[in-house]
């Protein structure tokens, strides 16, 4: 098996510090990824009892002691692999959505891009093993906060784009998004529901989320302060 380390050449018979330094964490950096890309299809098929170090390593071309030295545990690769996954779906839905011209386009193609995925599933499986393992817990809470931020921020520049007017407020809009994603999928999951039969409880559960105004009117969001009014403005 090839070592992985990096090395650093020599220029005038005197190595650079500083470049020996940021070689090393090119290096650290890419051998994290590479570990993360050979564990995530492991863990999804076998879960995590059913994965072994070793088995993670091989599909590495790596050392069994190079996931200890990256991620301690396997349990910490495991929380680490599901996390990045559900970044990376959150990105895929925001993509999905992009060519979407009306409010419900936009949310079919972020629901369809979502249930057809089982990184939500994979997540929750992460988010029980925190329960016991607290250590873990601020990674998790790291990434739901990043997840939601950045659908606040995708969500905001569609509606700013298209002129639409947004029922709530985008962070209330991206948090509500994928709670009701998680519930909806974790139940289907366990009902044996269809990608298809998911997306459309979610777009059920969801309703509307905004409104097109059919012109390039200024964005207008209803905050907490003024979501009583709503149905006043509307009628």
């Amino acid at each position: 098996m090839a070592d992985n380390s990096a090395h650093v050449p020599l220029e005038t018979g005197v190595s650079d510090p500083k470049h020996a330094a940021r070689a090393t964490r090119s290096a650290g950096r890419k051998m994290r990824s590479l570990l993360l890309d050979a564990a995530s299809p492991l863990f999804r098929e076998r879960g995590l009892s059913g994965t072994a170090i070793t088995d993670i390593a091989a599909a590495a071309d790596a050392f069994p002691s190079q996931i200890t030295y990256y991620f301690r545990t396997k349990e910490a690769l495991f929380v680490e692999c599901a996390c990045r996954d559900l970044l990376y779906l959150a990105r895929a839905t925001e993509q999905a959505a992009l060519k979407a011209r009306t409010p419900q386009d936009y949310t079919h193609a972020l629901a369809a891009t979502v249930t057809a995925s089982d990184s939500i599933a994979f997540f929750a499986e992460a988010l029980t093993l925190t329960r016991r393992r607290q250590d873990l817990a601020p990674l998790v809470e790291r990434t739901i906060e990043r997840l939601h931020s950045e659908g606040a921020r995708a969500y905001a520049g569609q509606v700013a784009r298209h002129g639409w007017r947004s029922l709530r407020a985008p962070d209330e809009s991206s948090r509500r998004f994928w709670a009701v994603a998680i519930g909806v999928i974790l139940e289907g999951y366990a009902m044996g529901r269809s990608p298809e039969a998911l997306c459309a409880e979610m777009l059920r559960v969801l309703g509307e989320q905004a409104k097109s105004t059919g012109d390039s009117a200024r964005l207008r969001l209803v905050d907490e302060r003024d979501a009583s009014t709503t149905s006043d403005e509307e009628g």
